[in-house]
């Protein structure tokens, strides 16, 4: 599940210099999506590219939004309506304005709005929820066992967004019953609570990766090959790499170039990966070819503890260069082997530490991922393929 961030916009949030503020601060911190009243879309769109819902509004802001060229990304029912308690709900739901906008999907609506004001806008939010792509749930007096209703009730049918103030609240929404809430509704002005916000939906649901050691049992020259290095647009820490090797089902861990050498400075945003044919493992599970990788590719940044994160490919550099057969053996005796630079800046992961692949001799430990699977095009399959 991806995890989105929706940040609060509209005119209770203050004037358009208020709001502009706080959306400028969005923008910068990489939230997902701003919820603003339909007279602000094309403001909104003038100031960068970000998913933008819009409330229905009443009928002055209707008016206004006429003249707009832009449209939203999401139309959403509740403010100034039964949502927000504006107007009181009917006794039977079903018979709800709310409601019928939605059904009928008038003006583009796919979002509902509730304020959950007591039992009855929990049952409301229901309603809604299975009528809208989008349901905004945001609680005055908030704890967490509506939330716990909601998550456990409304299911997959819509994408719950949850009103949260800060970066702690996401954290609870986002853990609230182990699924939690799949975005959050943020209303605040500190640009560092957005940022940590946005740094909260971005880490709780990264891979946790079982890493394993493996017996090293030859290195060898084996001339040149086209070698890959994967440039990302972040940095990287000195216990990060990624995952490469020529068999999918085992994958060496291979640090980033953070240490100086007597030869080269540091680039702590590049991987030298290995030759064109090996494998990289991307988010998701999924592998790429090297050769495939370019510019604005994601692919999966793991430490040495195999915690994970998402990087950017900035750039992927082929180069001939010698290369090294690094092969080696995990507990189950199966055999997984990779091509890398024959250079002392290309290091791999040992119980001492990091290690040049210069340096490895038969004998040694090295940290790989493994895992017992067949791969079709980047995706595991049940099938038997033999890779030597």
């Amino acid at each position: 599940m991806t995890r989105s961030v929706w940040l609060k916009a509209d005119d209770t949030v203050g004037d358009w210099e208020q709001r502009k503020r706080r959306i400028t601060a969005g923008l910068e911190a990489g939230v997902d999506w701003v919820l603003v009243d339909e007279a602000d879309l094309d403001r909104v769109r003038s100031l960068g590219a970000v998913n933008v819902a819009a409330f229905a509004g009443d009928d002055v802001h209707v008016m206004e939004a006429e003249s707009n060229e832009a449209e939203a990304d999401a139309t959403v029912v509740g403010k100034n309506a039964e949502g927000d308690g504006t107007v009181d709900l009917p006794p039977d739901l079903s018979g709800s304005a709310d409601l019928s906008t939605l059904r009928r999907n008038d003006r583009g609506a796919t979002g509902g709005y509730v304020r959950i004001l007591g039992e009855e806008y929990e049952a409301f939010a229901e309603e809604l929820a299975r009528e809208a792509e989008y349901t905004l749930v945001v609680g005055e007096d908030w704890r967490i066992i509506p939330l716990e209703n909601l998550v456990a009730r409304i299911g997959e049918e819509t994408t719950l967004v949850a009103g949260v103030q800060d970066a702690e609240e996401a954290q609870t929404a986002f853990e609230t019953l182990e699924r939690g809430a799949d975005g959050v509704l943020l209303d605040s002005d500190d640009p560092g609570e957005i940022r940590r916000t946005v740094e909260v939906s971005e880490t709780i649901d990264r891979e946790q990766l079982d890493l394993e050691w493996a017996e090293v049992t030859a290195v060898e020259a084996t001339g040149t090959a086209d070698r890959v290095c994967i440039d990302t647009g972040t940095l990287m820490d000195d216990d990060e790499g990624m995952l490469v090797g020529s068999m999918a089902r085992g994958l060496f861990f291979v640090h980033a170039e953070t240490a100086d050498s007597p030869y080269v400075e540091s680039r702590p945003f590049r991987v030298n990966a290995g030759a064109v044919h090996a494998y990289v493992r991307a988010p998701d599970g999924e592998t790429n070819y090297l050769s495939e990788l370019s510019s604005g590719d994601e692919v999966q940044v793991v430490d040495a503890e195999g915690t994970t994160r998402e990087a950017i490919v900035g750039r992927s550099k082929i180069e001939k260069r010698p290369m090294f057969r690094v092969q080696a053996e995990t507990e189950d005796g199966d055999r997984v082997e990779t091509l890398l630079q024959n250079a002392e800046t290309i290091k791999v992961n040992t119980p001492e530490g990091r290690e040049a692949v210069t340096d490895l001799e038969p004998g040694d430990e090295v940290r790989i991922y493994y895992e017992d699977t067949a791969r079709h095009f980047g995706e595991a399959v049940d099938e038997s393929i033999i890779e030597k």
